[in-house]
């Protein structure tokens, strides 16, 4: 029988994505009869996506079998329980999309519907109905909360310094078995039968050949978009968007178990609690505020004393129509890029990479495994795009000409289905395993100032007189929990504090 499998994967670019991708093929694909080889070049610098994360992070690091306190410890990390966003809807207010779900789901009705209707009678707020929100509110945390009890189950993330991540993933890959060449390519070599990459030539005169090629070269994508010329789909019509700049500054004694981005004249500010320092940062769009400005901004809003010069950033939102094209496959930002409001980018890298070693192709790079890899993660851009359009569009917010550009803006049509759906009866659809849960879309359609008119009749079948008494219980016990619970700084002191 023929040996169709794949014997060489060469990864294009370092940084997270590259690391991510490295450790992940070490893991399941290298060994004798595969090598997983990198590239990346000391004089090129990484964006260095993201420095705040989403709950699926766990299950890749899991995967790996990652020890958690170790990996924290050494990425000088903290946990996160959800997001705070500040001013998006009006100036001056403020709401919490947590991580997890909202109370218990009664009669398969989702509990949001349940608390439409009876939560003004019982006095508590949604937010009361959320671990993950309560904790946070007193910058609580703890891995296990209470776990027999159903509303004591928390989901999180991780906030960590992404340079050090990568070097702790580098670590790891190459203690299994991935080969990594310091160089800057310059040349890249195409099969003149197939169209398919050959091999990578460097600065130095060596050449790189390989039969899998990943493009992990960042925005410049010089594998799928540079040489095989695939196609970038611009999503700037809506999401207008197109630079940041980003500083750091001093650590707080207290650390937030939270991401807060905080909406300002022409786009928005991440504060990210690390260990060591806090992360800032600056989304904005050029087309209504310059640099400089920009710059100030960012510079008279740091939450406490910088520490070295603010780095500025390019980007456009939008992906590669392909991220899979013949024997090369892009992932990170080589595939595309979305803004890091709601720290999707660390998590599209791990959707690319799960997605690959679900179909990893053999030497015949069958249309079919192509073909529903790219249908695959484009839908998860996809879904991912108008989550974030979502935050822009909806706001009350007339007090710049930004915000009342992306007011008025027309959106995609997926997305103002699940906005009329909910304006409507509160009801809100998953399609095509997109990322976000129903929590989080109640979470910002109603931190937005989007609120249903009516809720689902079926609520109305539930015993009325049994019903409040539960939701009291509910947010009572909740709020035990929470208090329960040790702040942020004391559970890091006690179990991952950075040396």
């Amino acid at each position: 029988m023929t040996d169709r499998r794949i014997g060489s994967v060469v990864i294009v670019g370092g940084g997270t994505a590259g690391w991510m991708t490295a450790a992940a093929l070490a893991r399941f694909v290298g060994g004798e009869q595969t090598t997983v080889t990198l590239i990346e070049s000391d004089d090129i610098g990484t964006v260095g996506v993201g420095e705040a994360t989403i709950p699926t992070i766990q299950q890749f690091n899991r995967l790996l079998g990652i020890d958690e306190d170790d990996f924290v410890r050494a990425t000088k990390g903290t946990f996160k329980l959800g997001i705070e966003f500040v001013d998006w809807g009006r100036v001056g207010e403020r709401y919490f999309h947590p991580f997890g779900s909202y109370g218990v789901d009664i009669n398969g009705l989702d509990f949001h519907q349940i608390h439409a209707k009876f939560g003004h009678g019982v006095g508590a707020p949604l937010a009361d109905f959320s671990l993950p929100t309560v904790a946070a509110r007193d910058g609580r945390f703890d891995r296990a909360g209470e776990p027999r009890s159903p509303l004591g189950r928390i989901d999180y993330a991780y906030h960590f310094d992404a340079g050090l991540y990568a070097r702790y993933l580098r670590g790891y890959a190459e203690a299994h078995g991935a080969i990594r060449h310091e160089g800057r390519i310059t040349g890249v070599a195409r099969d003149g039968e197939n169209g398919h990459v050959a091999s990578v030539t460097l600065a130095d005169g060596r050449e790189v050949a390989g039969e899998l090629f990943i493009d992990c070269s960042g925005f410049r994508s010089l594998l799928l978009g540079e040489t095989l010329g695939v196609p970038f789909d611009d999503w700037s019509t809506w999401l207008p968007c197109d630079r940041a700049v980003a500083m750091p500054s001093t650590g707080e004694a207290s650390l937030a178990p939270f991401t807060r981005a905080t909406a300002r004249v022409a786009g928005w500010q991440w504060r990210i609690p690390l260990q060591h320092r806090t992360g800032n940062g600056l989304v904005y769009s050029s087309a209504f505020i310059d640099a400089s400005a920009a710059t100030d901004l960012l510079v008279a809003n740091l939450a406490g004393d910088p520490l070295g010069e603010p780095r500025h950033l390019s980007f456009r939102a939008g992906r590669r129509v392909r991220p899979w094209e013949r024997n090369v496959v892009a992932i990170g930002l080589a595939a595309g890029f979305l803004e890091p409001l709601e720290s999707t980018s660390i998590h599209l890298i791990q959707s690319g990479i799960a997605k690959l070693l679900a179909l990893f192709p053999d030497r015949r790079f069958l249309d079919v495994e192509r073909n529903e890899y790219n249908r695959l993660v484009g839908a998860a851009y996809d879904g991912v795009r108008d989550f974030i359009i979502l935050h822009y569009h909806a706001t009350a917010r007339d007090d710049s000409p930004f915000w009342n550009h992306v007011r008025t803006m027309a959106v995609p049509d997926s997305l103002q289905r699940k906005i009329e759906l909910f304006r409507a009866k509160g009801r809100v659809f998953r399609y095509d395993d997109e990322l976000f849960s129903i929590t989080s879309w109640v979470a910002v359609l109603l931190g937005q100032g989007i609120a249903p008119s009516d809720y689902d009749p079926v609520v109305d079948a539930l015993d009325a007189a049994r019903v409040p008494d539960a939701l009291r219980a509910m947010a009572s016990d909740i709020a035990r929990i929470a208090a329960a619970m040790p702040r942020q700084t004391d559970f890091i002191g006690r179990h991952c504090k950075a040396v």
